[in-house]
């Protein structure tokens, strides 16, 4: 049995969509899956070093690694309507060059926000490390992401959502792509579709069974919200549309993708359907 690694952030959606996988439920003909979790800026630096073979990773960053990883089409988080927030002391009025904690340089959050924000100062930290930040007045804001956008502290107050950055610079009503998995390139390709298939099973199993898995997770202390937090929290980002990629969501990434080379965030522009696993060659292979 060959082992293989996924390396995911520890909010609950990345849990959720890989724990059917952890849990027996679903699994790979000679391959036994481990996990490991890691803020979602750390899986950035490890996808840029080539440390793993399947990763989650910010959109943000995909250009940047577009040689050596493939994106996968499952267990992908997008904002409708919702999405990171920028926070500040209830009250407080930002100046132009306010100081701005962020939860990494490669983040889809970080690049927006720069992008609207030129002349802010901007200190990265742990996603975790930010909303005390803020309360602490070591920065004047700071970009809340995963579940702390539902329970920031009452002394704090919304400044700009960031699903009205990305409606200001993509001038279209996209889903917001905040993040996915990647796949390593040099892997087999036939090897490398099973992953994509499983994976892709896994999150479409978590979502038949959300429920159950919920609570498990909770039950395991695996998650850092209570069950009612955890349930909105899944609708937002685990949900139906998590399981696969659908034609709007690539079209989001592509703008997004367009909105960073334009902004001189990536050297080259790319559309993310060039860089997919080519999942005809099972159908070729097998004619």
């Amino acid at each position: 049995m060959k082992k293989t690694l996924i390396a995911h952030s520890p909010d609950a959606d990345d849990i959720f969509m890989y724990y059917a996988i952890k849990f027996g439920w679903v699994d790979m003909e000679g391959i036994t899956f481990d996990n490991i979790a890691k803020d979602i800026q750390t899986l950035n630096i490890d996808a840029l070093n080539g440390v793993y073979d399947i990763v989650a990773i910010s959109f943000a960053l995909y250009p940047h690694i577009k040689e050596e990883y493939a994106p996968l089409r499952t267990a992908v988080s997008f904002g409708e309507g919702y999405g990171p927030k920028v926070i500040k002391q209830k009250g407080a009025i930002l100046k132009k060059n306010f100081k701005v904690a962020l939860s990494g340089e490669h983040t889809t959050n970080a690049m927006l926000f720069r992008i609207k924000y030129p002349h802010a100062r901007v200190t990265y930290m742990n996603f975790l490390e930010i909303e005390q930040a803020v309360l602490d007045g070591v920065v004047h804001a700071g970009v809340l992401i995963h579940e702390s956008i539902l329970t920031y502290d009452e002394k704090l107050e919304v400044e700009i959502e960031m699903w009205d950055i990305w409606q200001e610079l993509a001038g279209d009503d996209l889903p917001l792509p905040l993040g996915g998995m990647a796949i390593r390139r040099s892997l087999p390709l036939n090897r490398a579709i099973a992953y994509e298939e499983t994976l892709t099973k896994a999150v479409k199993v978590a979502r038949d069974h959300k429920e159950r898995l919920s609570h498990m997770l909770i039950e395991r202390d695996l998650v850092r919200i209570d069950a009612k937090t955890l349930d909105t929290y899944l609708e937002l980002y685990a949900n139906d549309e998590s399981i696969t990629l659908n034609e709007i969501q690539y079209k989001a990434i592509n703008k997004l993708f367009e909105i960073g080379y334009k902004n001189g965030f990536y050297d080259n522009p790319i559309t993310v359907e060039d860089y997919l696993i080519p999942t005809e060659y099972t159908q070729l292979r097998d004619a």
